[in-house]
């Protein structure tokens, strides 16, 4: 049995709840941790665990991002290997498919699964390292960080008896979803409680095994998507019409508070999982006054606020607690009680059509960290009920199509597909995808260009007869 680790790492969604810096087709992931330009959420999770004992990532993602990844990973000289996702199905396919991937060469790998937008300052590997021989003797080992403070948005996870396996891995007593402040208090207070990390290790055999058990299904339909994968330059496409068969959960639902391999381990670290303005600000060096800002930021007689200033001056005077973030073309103010409800905004961008909701402004294009790729411009489009559209990429570059409201199929020469708000659709450079409108209200998409010469490709408008 190989005793090298790995590493998986999982680079899906948008961040909603950190609009106007993160967009769909510029997901947090791909954004500078600190703002200004430093290393991007992706390239600092990939970095944390190189070196001796670890093996080139695996990343998973959506399949548009593939360039994104590539792109970045190179700035940091890291090879690795792509999985694309054609559509969303949550983390439990996509660790699945990672662990089908492993189980290839090695159906006994350790994989150390690793969310994208996490920020960890500390030793993780010392105790990933320690852990690693509870894995191989066939534990889910889950990560618990011991927490500094009750907090209502993270996850809980109750340590129960040591297991017999290794020391310093504990059976697991409760698995607590964001709970109430009171009982987070309590379960602080307690000291058998930990923080739910998302970071997870074990087999790849043990997980598809524990697939089989819990979820047969959702195994056959990633099994299937990954017979029917398209290969990429860097990795493999995942086959959409199975994948859609799989169960649209987290790992954690699907498996982990199923399984009775489960296990959860202890470890001292700064973590946050960076989930809204107030995450950023809380793990950013403050002044005096408790302030975080960064560009051409002023503050006068302001306290325990953030201050991200874009291309211009930004100057706050007599605020306490307040948000403000500057963009090239949207600028968000609001306060720590009230900014979990940008992802409310977001939805009502998305709603209305609004371009701002999709990519940073071609004037400015927000940095996405060492490596970034620009994306190219973004249209607004609307099909009118009974209308239908011809997308074509040209040679050398792409299109994503990012459904925002309504209802819709498409095909690309093969089987039709549905397609609905929150889906992307993929036209891969040199071909086309036609899309038409099959509900009652018009359907609306923002048409990005992946490529730099193609902005200029036709988008061709018909009626059709509906049936």
């Amino acid at each position: 049995m190989s005793s090298i680790i790995h590493p998986v790492v999982l680079s899906g969604g948008m961040g909603t709840r950190l609009w106007p810096m993160s967009r769909v087709a510029q997901p947090k992931q791909f954004q500078s941790v600190d703002g200004a330009g430093g290393p991007s959420f992706l390239q600092a999770t990939v970095a944390r665990h190189r070196g001796d004992g670890f093996a080139d990532p695996l990343l998973i993602a959506a399949a548009s991002e593939e360039i994104l990844v590539r792109d970045q990973l190179a700035a940091i000289d890291t090879p690795a290997r792509f999985v694309g996702e054609p559509v969303g199905r949550n983390t439990g396919p996509a660790v699945l498919a990672a662990a089908l991937t492993l189980a290839k060469d090695d159906p006994s790998a350790t994989m150390l699964v690793l969310p994208s937008d996490h920020k960890i300052e500390g030793d993780m590997n010392t105790v990933v390292t320690a852990m690693r021989p509870g894995a191989e003797a066939g534990r889910i080992v889950l990560f618990g960080v011991v927490p500094k403070h009750a907090e209502t948005g993270f996850g809980y996870i109750t340590c129960g008896a040591p297991t017999d396996e290794q020391e310093g891995l504990y059976e697991v007593s409760r698995f607590i979803e964001k709970p109430a402040l009171e009982e987070a208090e309590r379960l602080v207070a307690g000291g058998d409680t930990l923080w739910a990390s998302g970071i997870s290790m074990m087999r790849a055999d043990v997980l598809i095994d524990e697939f089989a058990k819990h979820d047969p299904d959702t195994l056959a339909a990633v099994r299937a998507a990954m017979d029917d994968a398209e290969v990429t330059e860097t990795g493999l496409k995942l086959s959409e019409a199975p994948f859609r068969n799989a169960a649209n959960e987290p790992t954690e639902r699907l498996i982990f508070e199923r399984s009775d391999r489960v296990a959860v381990a202890p470890v001292s670290v700064d973590w946050n999982d960076v989930g809204a303005w107030t995450a950023i600000h809380s793990i950013s060096p403050k002044t005096d006054d408790g302030n975080v800002s960064s560009g051409e930021a002023m503050t006068f007689d302001t306290r325990n606020s953030l201050i991200r200033a874009g291309d211009k001056l930004v100057t706050v005077i007599g605020m306490d607690d307040v948000i403000v973030v500057d963009t090239p073309d949207a600028l968000l103010v609001t306060n720590h009680a009230n900014a979990q409800k940008v992802k409310d905004a977001v939805t009502r961008l998305k709603a209305d059509g609004r371009s701002e909701v999709a990519r940073h402004s071609e004037s400015a294009p927000a940095d996405i960290g060492q490596g970034g790729r620009a994306v190219p411009a973004v249209s607004r489009r609307t099909l009118d009920v009974g209308e239908s559209a011809t997308f074509r990429g040209t040679a050398s570059g792409g299109k994503l199509l990012a459904v925002s409201d309504g209802q819709g199929r498409w095909k690309n020469g093969g089987p039709v597909h549905d397609c609905s708000p929150g889906q992307n659709v993929n036209v891969a450079p040199g071909s086309s995808v036609e899309l038409w409108n099959t509900g009652d209200d018009p359907l609306r998409i923002f048409e990005i260009d992946l490529g730099d010469d193609d902005a200029d490709a036709p988008w061709e408008g018909k009626r059709y007869a509906r049936a």
